[in-house]
Protein backbone atom coordinates (compact mmCIF):
# COMPACT_ATOMS: atom_id res chain seq x y z
CA UNK A 1 0.00 0.00 0.00
CA UNK A 2 2.80 2.38 0.95
CA UNK A 3 4.64 1.54 -2.27
CA UNK A 4 1.52 2.24 -4.34
CA UNK A 5 1.04 5.61 -2.67
CA UNK A 6 4.70 6.42 -3.25
CA UNK A 7 4.42 5.58 -6.95
CA UNK A 8 1.35 7.77 -7.32
CA UNK A 9 3.08 10.62 -5.49
CA UNK A 10 6.17 10.31 -7.70
CA UNK A 11 4.04 10.24 -10.83
CA UNK A 12 2.18 13.37 -9.82
CA UNK A 13 5.43 15.07 -8.84
CA UNK A 14 6.99 14.14 -12.18
CA UNK A 15 4.04 15.60 -14.08
CA UNK A 16 4.26 18.77 -12.04
CA UNK A 17 7.98 19.10 -12.79
CA UNK A 18 7.37 18.55 -16.51
CA UNK A 19 4.69 21.21 -16.50
CA UNK A 20 6.97 23.68 -14.77
CA UNK A 21 9.73 22.96 -17.25
CA UNK A 22 7.61 23.46 -20.35
CA UNK A 23 5.39 26.15 -18.89
CA UNK A 24 2.13 24.21 -18.81
CA UNK A 25 -1.14 25.27 -17.36
CA UNK A 26 -2.01 22.14 -15.37
CA UNK A 27 -5.74 22.19 -16.06
CA UNK A 28 -5.59 23.10 -19.74
CA UNK A 29 -2.42 21.37 -20.88
CA UNK A 30 -2.77 18.03 -19.12
CA UNK A 31 -6.51 17.51 -19.41
CA UNK A 32 -6.68 19.13 -22.82
CA UNK A 33 -3.73 17.17 -24.16
CA UNK A 34 -5.39 13.87 -23.33
CA UNK A 35 -8.43 15.06 -25.25
CA UNK A 36 -6.57 16.15 -28.41
CA UNK A 37 -6.64 14.24 -31.68
CA UNK A 38 -4.18 12.46 -33.95
CA UNK A 39 -2.05 14.30 -36.53
CA UNK A 40 -2.78 11.79 -39.30
CA UNK A 41 -6.49 12.39 -38.84
CA UNK A 42 -5.99 16.11 -39.42
CA UNK A 43 -3.78 15.59 -42.47
CA UNK A 44 -6.57 13.75 -44.28
CA UNK A 45 -8.23 17.15 -44.68
CA UNK A 46 -6.57 18.14 -47.93
CA UNK A 47 -7.48 21.38 -49.66
CA UNK A 48 -10.36 21.98 -47.30
CA UNK A 49 -10.42 25.76 -46.91
CA UNK A 50 -13.54 27.02 -45.23
CA UNK A 51 -11.79 30.12 -43.98
CA UNK A 52 -9.28 30.95 -46.72
CA UNK A 53 -10.65 31.99 -50.11
CA UNK A 54 -8.92 31.42 -53.45
CA UNK A 55 -7.74 35.01 -53.77
CA UNK A 56 -5.91 34.69 -50.44
CA UNK A 57 -4.19 31.42 -51.26
CA UNK A 58 -2.93 32.55 -54.67
CA UNK A 59 -2.97 36.31 -54.79
CA UNK A 60 -1.45 39.08 -56.83
CA UNK A 61 -1.28 42.52 -55.22
CA UNK A 62 -0.12 45.72 -56.91
CA UNK A 63 0.16 49.12 -55.27
CA UNK A 64 -1.35 52.02 -57.24
CA UNK A 65 1.95 53.93 -57.45
CA UNK A 66 4.95 51.90 -56.18
CA UNK A 67 7.96 53.92 -55.09
CA UNK A 68 11.00 52.72 -57.10
CA UNK A 69 13.38 54.28 -54.57
CA UNK A 70 11.90 52.36 -51.60
CA UNK A 71 14.21 49.44 -50.70
CA UNK A 72 11.31 47.62 -49.01
CA UNK A 73 9.33 45.59 -51.54
CA UNK A 74 6.73 44.46 -49.02
CA UNK A 75 6.38 43.56 -45.34
CA UNK A 76 4.27 41.19 -43.25
CA UNK A 77 3.60 40.44 -39.59
CA UNK A 78 4.11 37.20 -37.67
CA UNK A 79 2.81 36.59 -34.16
CA UNK A 80 2.06 33.54 -32.05
CA UNK A 81 0.37 32.17 -28.94
CA UNK A 82 -2.45 34.67 -28.70
CA UNK A 83 -4.42 32.23 -26.47
CA UNK A 84 -7.77 33.93 -27.03
CA UNK A 85 -10.20 32.89 -24.28
CA UNK A 86 -13.87 33.55 -23.58
CA UNK A 87 -14.19 35.10 -27.03
CA UNK A 88 -12.09 38.10 -25.99
CA UNK A 89 -9.96 39.38 -28.89
CA UNK A 90 -9.21 42.78 -27.32
CA UNK A 91 -5.43 42.35 -27.37
CA UNK A 92 -5.37 40.74 -30.79
CA UNK A 93 -7.43 43.61 -32.17
CA UNK A 94 -4.54 45.98 -31.33
CA UNK A 95 -2.55 44.52 -34.21
CA UNK A 96 -4.79 46.37 -36.70
CA UNK A 97 -2.96 49.66 -36.21
CA UNK A 98 0.41 47.92 -36.55
CA UNK A 99 -0.65 46.47 -39.90
CA UNK A 100 -1.61 49.93 -41.12
CA UNK A 101 1.41 51.74 -39.69
CA UNK A 102 3.86 49.25 -41.19
CA UNK A 103 1.98 48.79 -44.48
CA UNK A 104 1.99 45.03 -43.83
CA UNK A 105 0.45 43.02 -46.68
CA UNK A 106 -0.53 39.95 -44.66
CA UNK A 107 -0.36 38.40 -41.19
CA UNK A 108 0.48 34.88 -39.97
CA UNK A 109 -0.69 33.64 -36.55
CA UNK A 110 1.49 30.59 -35.84
CA UNK A 111 -0.54 28.58 -33.40
CA UNK A 112 -2.23 28.45 -30.03
CA UNK A 113 -4.51 31.08 -31.41
CA UNK A 114 -7.03 29.96 -28.78
CA UNK A 115 -6.60 28.78 -25.21
CA UNK A 116 -8.49 25.51 -25.60
CA UNK A 117 -9.89 25.31 -29.12
CA UNK A 118 -13.36 26.40 -27.98
CA UNK A 119 -15.70 27.32 -30.83
CA UNK A 120 -16.49 30.79 -29.48
CA UNK A 121 -12.77 31.58 -29.44
CA UNK A 122 -12.02 30.25 -32.92
CA UNK A 123 -15.08 32.05 -34.26
CA UNK A 124 -14.09 35.31 -32.54
CA UNK A 125 -10.65 35.13 -34.17
CA UNK A 126 -12.14 34.40 -37.58
CA UNK A 127 -14.61 37.26 -37.21
CA UNK A 128 -11.76 39.63 -36.40
CA UNK A 129 -9.60 38.39 -39.28
CA UNK A 130 -12.42 38.40 -41.78
CA UNK A 131 -14.34 41.55 -40.83
CA UNK A 132 -11.90 43.98 -39.21
CA UNK A 133 -8.41 43.26 -40.51
CA UNK A 134 -8.16 44.24 -44.16
CA UNK A 135 -5.20 42.04 -45.17
CA UNK A 136 -5.08 38.24 -45.53
CA UNK A 137 -4.52 36.46 -42.18
CA UNK A 138 -3.14 32.93 -42.25
CA UNK A 139 -3.89 30.58 -39.32
CA UNK A 140 -1.49 27.90 -38.07
CA UNK A 141 -2.77 25.19 -35.74
CA UNK A 142 -1.21 24.78 -32.28
CA UNK A 143 -1.55 22.21 -29.53
CA UNK A 144 -4.04 24.35 -27.59
CA UNK A 145 -6.22 24.68 -30.68
CA UNK A 146 -6.99 20.94 -30.69
CA UNK A 147 -7.38 20.46 -26.94
CA UNK A 148 -10.45 18.83 -25.45
CA UNK A 149 -11.30 17.10 -28.73
CA UNK A 150 -11.85 20.42 -30.50
CA UNK A 151 -10.29 19.49 -33.82
CA UNK A 152 -13.79 19.38 -35.43
CA UNK A 153 -14.15 23.07 -34.53
CA UNK A 154 -11.02 23.94 -36.50
CA UNK A 155 -12.04 21.63 -39.34
CA UNK A 156 -15.50 23.12 -39.73
CA UNK A 157 -14.50 26.76 -39.30
CA UNK A 158 -11.01 26.94 -40.80
CA UNK A 159 -10.28 23.69 -42.66
CA UNK A 160 -6.90 22.21 -43.55
CA UNK A 161 -3.99 22.49 -41.16
CA UNK A 162 -1.31 22.06 -43.83
CA UNK A 163 -1.32 24.30 -46.88
CA UNK A 164 0.67 26.45 -49.28
CA UNK A 165 0.27 30.11 -50.22
CA UNK A 166 1.51 31.45 -53.55
CA UNK A 167 1.81 35.20 -53.73
CA UNK A 168 3.05 38.07 -55.83
CA UNK A 169 3.30 41.65 -54.64
CA UNK A 170 4.46 44.34 -57.05
CA UNK A 171 6.18 41.72 -59.18
CA UNK A 172 7.93 40.04 -56.21
CA UNK A 173 7.05 36.35 -55.82
CA UNK A 174 6.95 34.54 -52.50
CA UNK A 175 5.75 31.18 -51.14
CA UNK A 176 4.44 30.37 -47.66
CA UNK A 177 4.28 26.85 -46.25
CA UNK A 178 2.10 26.17 -43.21
CA UNK A 179 2.87 22.90 -41.35
CA UNK A 180 0.86 21.13 -38.64
CA UNK A 181 3.02 20.32 -35.59
CA UNK A 182 0.34 20.53 -32.93
CA UNK A 183 1.31 17.05 -31.67
CA UNK A 184 4.99 18.07 -31.36
CA UNK A 185 5.98 16.29 -34.58
CA UNK A 186 5.35 16.88 -38.27
CA UNK A 187 5.28 13.34 -39.63
CA UNK A 188 6.74 11.66 -42.69
CA UNK A 189 3.79 12.29 -45.01
CA UNK A 190 3.84 15.99 -44.26
CA UNK A 191 7.61 16.25 -44.69
CA UNK A 192 7.32 14.35 -48.00
CA UNK A 193 4.69 16.90 -49.05
CA UNK A 194 7.00 19.78 -48.11
CA UNK A 195 9.86 18.24 -50.10
CA UNK A 196 7.70 17.96 -53.21
CA UNK A 197 6.23 21.44 -52.85
CA UNK A 198 9.61 23.12 -52.36
CA UNK A 199 10.57 22.07 -55.89
CA UNK A 200 8.04 24.51 -57.33
CA UNK A 201 8.30 27.32 -54.77
CA UNK A 202 8.73 30.78 -56.27
CA UNK A 203 10.72 33.70 -54.89
CA UNK A 204 11.24 34.14 -51.17
CA UNK A 205 10.19 31.11 -49.12
CA UNK A 206 8.88 31.21 -45.55
CA UNK A 207 7.82 28.20 -43.45
CA UNK A 208 5.54 28.42 -40.41
CA UNK A 209 4.75 25.81 -37.76
CA UNK A 210 3.81 25.95 -34.10
CA UNK A 211 6.23 23.64 -32.25
CA UNK A 212 9.68 25.13 -32.00
CA UNK A 213 12.86 23.54 -33.33
CA UNK A 214 15.14 24.83 -30.59
CA UNK A 215 14.89 25.77 -26.92
CA UNK A 216 17.16 28.17 -25.12
CA UNK A 217 17.55 26.38 -21.81
CA UNK A 218 19.05 22.89 -21.49
CA UNK A 219 16.61 21.88 -18.76
CA UNK A 220 13.64 22.51 -21.05
CA UNK A 221 12.13 19.67 -23.02
CA UNK A 222 12.76 19.75 -26.77
CA UNK A 223 9.37 20.55 -28.26
CA UNK A 224 9.74 19.02 -31.75
CA UNK A 225 10.86 15.73 -30.31
CA UNK A 226 11.84 13.70 -33.41
CA UNK A 227 15.49 14.61 -33.98
CA UNK A 228 15.73 12.71 -37.28
CA UNK A 229 12.67 14.54 -38.58
CA UNK A 230 14.11 17.87 -37.57
CA UNK A 231 17.39 17.05 -39.33
CA UNK A 232 15.57 16.08 -42.51
CA UNK A 233 13.53 19.29 -42.54
CA UNK A 234 16.64 21.39 -42.00
CA UNK A 235 18.32 19.57 -44.88
CA UNK A 236 15.33 20.18 -47.16
CA UNK A 237 15.21 23.89 -46.31
CA UNK A 238 18.91 24.48 -46.92
CA UNK A 239 19.25 26.85 -49.86
CA UNK A 240 15.48 26.92 -50.44
CA UNK A 241 14.04 28.80 -47.48
CA UNK A 242 14.69 32.25 -46.05
CA UNK A 243 13.08 32.00 -42.59
CA UNK A 244 11.27 29.28 -40.65
CA UNK A 245 9.02 30.61 -37.87
CA UNK A 246 7.70 28.83 -34.78
CA UNK A 247 6.30 29.62 -31.35
CA UNK A 248 5.03 27.41 -28.51
CA UNK A 249 7.82 27.90 -25.96
CA UNK A 250 6.85 31.54 -25.28
CA UNK A 251 10.41 32.74 -25.69
CA UNK A 252 12.53 34.24 -28.43
CA UNK A 253 15.16 31.95 -29.93
CA UNK A 254 17.05 32.71 -33.15
CA UNK A 255 19.37 30.24 -34.88
CA UNK A 256 21.11 30.20 -38.25
CA UNK A 257 21.78 26.94 -40.14
CA UNK A 258 22.51 26.33 -43.79
CA UNK A 259 21.56 29.84 -44.81
CA UNK A 260 18.17 29.56 -43.12
CA UNK A 261 17.11 31.64 -40.12
CA UNK A 262 15.01 29.78 -37.53
CA UNK A 263 12.98 32.14 -35.37
CA UNK A 264 10.87 31.21 -32.37
CA UNK A 265 8.78 34.15 -31.22
CA UNK A 266 7.69 34.95 -27.68
CA UNK A 267 3.97 34.74 -26.95
CA UNK A 268 1.77 37.64 -27.94
CA UNK A 269 -0.61 36.94 -25.06
CA UNK A 270 1.67 38.19 -22.28
CA UNK A 271 4.22 40.30 -24.18
CA UNK A 272 2.24 41.86 -27.06
CA UNK A 273 5.30 41.20 -29.20
CA UNK A 274 5.26 40.51 -32.93
CA UNK A 275 7.83 40.13 -35.68
CA UNK A 276 7.80 42.50 -38.64
CA UNK A 277 9.39 40.94 -41.72
CA UNK A 278 10.54 43.14 -44.59
CA UNK A 279 11.41 41.80 -48.01
CA UNK A 280 13.89 44.17 -49.62
CA UNK A 281 15.63 44.39 -52.96
CA UNK A 282 18.70 42.74 -51.45
CA UNK A 283 17.19 40.18 -49.06
CA UNK A 284 15.00 39.73 -45.98
CA UNK A 285 15.26 41.64 -42.71
CA UNK A 286 13.17 41.38 -39.57
CA UNK A 287 12.61 43.22 -36.32
CA UNK A 288 10.61 42.60 -33.15
CA UNK A 289 8.11 45.17 -31.96
CA UNK A 290 6.07 45.59 -28.80
CA UNK A 291 2.70 47.24 -28.59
Amino acid sequence: MVKSISKIFLSVLSLAVVCLVIGCDLNVDLLGLFGSNDLNERLTEKNNFRYLIDSERNFNYTTPVPDPSDPILFSFIVLTDTHVENGDTTDLRKIKDEIINNNARFLVNIGDMSQSGAEQDIQAIIDLFRNEITVPCYPVIGNHDVYFGNWPVWKENIGSTRYRINGEIDGEFFTLFILDSANAFIGKSQVDWLEDELETANGKVFVFTHSDFFVQDKIKIQQLYDQAERARIMSLLRGKCDIMFSGHSHERVIKEFGGVTYISIEDYKSTLTYCLVKVTKTGVIYEFKNL
